[in-house]
């Protein structure tokens, strides 16, 4: 079936874009993630990928041509297909009129935005961000905004990042409080010149955002806050503040920076911010408390009282849960265990760590013996599709790290090629600036195949999701010491317990078994990796 592509917006204040150079021509079988085409925006020429796959069948805009953003682009779907319909819509002159009609009868007196003023809205800051949440404001209303400063952190579903403006002004207007989510190109701030009043513009931004005062009798529960100004003044006068008696810290990034820059024991703040969230003014209020302690008297409850806690679950949570339970219940697993003889390794990565300067992990080993093994079997090297099975003659490895709010899985990209070190220094990096959420969305993508490790915190065995539209993951756990048959004599050796999960759409059951008989000659033997 055939995909109309649309000029995309890939900039929060671009309108329309021209197209610098197609990458691509008619009659191009398309991949996902394929570069169609460079655009060029308001701000910069950026490449743009395919989010679908098929053949190019139509280009609607030449190099060199300028279109609005969300006019067409070009179209992709089946190799003959017959798109004359989409190319040439019927026109029927005598119903022209009744549409004309249809659209202007109920049109209202458009809303004039005023000179200099711009609306920014919620950033796409990945392929797959549907919508996102802001962590924290960086600035407030009435702050003057200069081009490149950071206004907010924004937690999209893959990582939380900073959103940078592209324009100057006085922030004039916040339309979302931390913590609050919204949809891609929902309104989130207005910037303008100091002064400007700008709460037609906020009220009227979307049509499928009523005001307040425009919300019908019989739906009470939708309060759809328009102006933060009053949003606030409703919080003064009706929200309590909740003593943090649970031991758990709900607090906002940025108010956890301003407490400990002025040495506050966050135990003493009260939140004021949704379900006793603790924000910025809760730190900017703050007064030490003189005698008793409102913290320790909450602690005090009747004993065996029911207690619990609800938090609102995270882009990367949401993310998580839709992706796992989509490869789980769709992905036919099914899974191999191994056990491997690791002292051959340990004397390897004890001799090894002797270079100066050189330090490499287990996992380390690992992840070069994937890499090496996939290369002899590419067919668990693998990719589903609905139509076809992709093998991938290159080697990304993927390698798991738990964050705070989940796992993220980035990429060590061509692992085959890379040294011992290399993949050291590599996983290394990643995995802290994971827990920074300082990953970038191109730093998570393109793995053909997952390592997932919890050996470090001596798990013995366990299974793995698949990471979709890889076909395996490994699961590796720790190095036991334990009595071993060696040559007819039982000594103490060491082993690791290994599963590789495997889909039975693209691996059959004899293929994943010679993948991990490759696999223990390299982890049993890891100099021949240095061959």
């Amino acid at each position: 079936m055939a995909i109309i592509v649309n000029m995309p917006r890939l900039s929060d204040t671009m309108e329309e874009g021209t197209v610098a150079s197609w990458l691509k021509k008619v009659g191009d079988k398309i991949e996902e993630g394929d570069i169609l085409a460079e655009i060029e925006t308001d701000k910069a020429t950026m490449e743009f990928e395919s989010f679908n796959e098929g053949t190019l069948l139509h280009i609607g805009v030449q190099e060199g041509e300028t279109t609005m953003v969300d006019e067409l682009l070009a179209i992709i779907g089946d190799e003959g297909e017959d798109i004359s319909a989409l190319l040439n819509p019927t026109s029927d002159t005598e119903e022209k009129p009744e549409e004309t009609e249809a659209t202007i009868e109920p049109a209202a007196p458009a809303t004039i935005i005023p000179e200099g003023v711009i609306v920014v809205t919620m950033p796409r800051l990945s392929d797959t961000m549907e919508e996102g949440t802001v962590a924290s404001w960086l600035k407030q209303v009435g702050d003057v905004i200069e081009e490149g400063d950071i206004l907010a952190e924004i937690e999209t579903d893959k990582a939380t990042m900073e959103f940078e403006s592209f324009n100057e002004g006085t922030l004039l207007f916040v339309g979302l409080l931390e913590g609050d989510s919204a949809k891609v190109d929902d309104l989130l701030a207005i910037i303008g010149p100091a002064g400007t009043d700008v709460s037609a513009v906020a009220a009227n931004f979307s049509k499928t955002v009523p005001a307040v005062e425009a919300a019908p009798k019989e739906t009470p529960k939708v309060t759809l806050p328009v102006i933060k100004e009053t949003v606030i003044a409703e919080a003064a006068t009706v929200a309590v503040p909740v003593p943090n008696s649970t031991g758990r810290l709900h607090i906002s990034p940025l108010a956890r920076k301003m407490a400990d820059d002025k040495g506050i024991d966050l135990n003493q703040l009260i939140g004021s911010g949704e379900n006793g969230r603790i924000i910025k003014r809760d730190v900017e209020n703050y007064k030490p408390v003189v005698g008793a302690n409102i913290s320790s008297a909450a602690k005090f409850v009747p004993t065996g009282q029911e207690d619990f806690e609800e938090i609102k679950n995270s882009q990367m949570r949401k993310t998580i849960a839709k992706r796992l339970g989509e490869s789980k219940f769709t992905a036919p697993h099914y899974y191999l265990n191994v056990e491997f003889d690791m002292d051959n390794a340990m004397a390897f990565r004890a001799q090894y760590n002797t270079v100066p300067d050189t330090k490499i992990s287990f996992n380390d080993i690992i992840v070069k013996a994937c890499a090496l093994a996939l290369r002899e079997h590419p067919q668990v090297n693998s990719q589903w599709f609905a139509d076809r099975m992709k093998l991938n003659h290159h080697v990304h490895v993927g390698v798991a790290v738990a964050v705070d709010d989940g796992l993220v899985v980035p990429v060590v990209r061509f692992a085959n090629e890379q040294s011992l070190p290399q993949i050291g220094t590599a996983v290394r990096d990643f995995a802290g600036r994971a827990r920074n959420k300082k990953l970038t969305p191109q730093e998570m993508d393109g793995s053909t195949f997952t390592v997932s490790n919890l050996g470090m915190f001596g798990i013995e065995s366990f299974t793995s999701i698949i990471n979709q539209p890889n076909s395996a993951i490994l699961s590796v756990g720790a190095i036991i010491q334990k009595p071993v048959v060696k040559n007819g004599q039982i000594v103490v050796g060491n082993t690791i317990k290994l599963t590789l999960a495997c889909d039975h759409r693209t691996v059959d059951g004899a293929t994943g078994a010679q993948f991990l008989q490759t696999l223990k000659g390299y982890v049993e033997n890891p100099v021949t990796m240095l061959v």
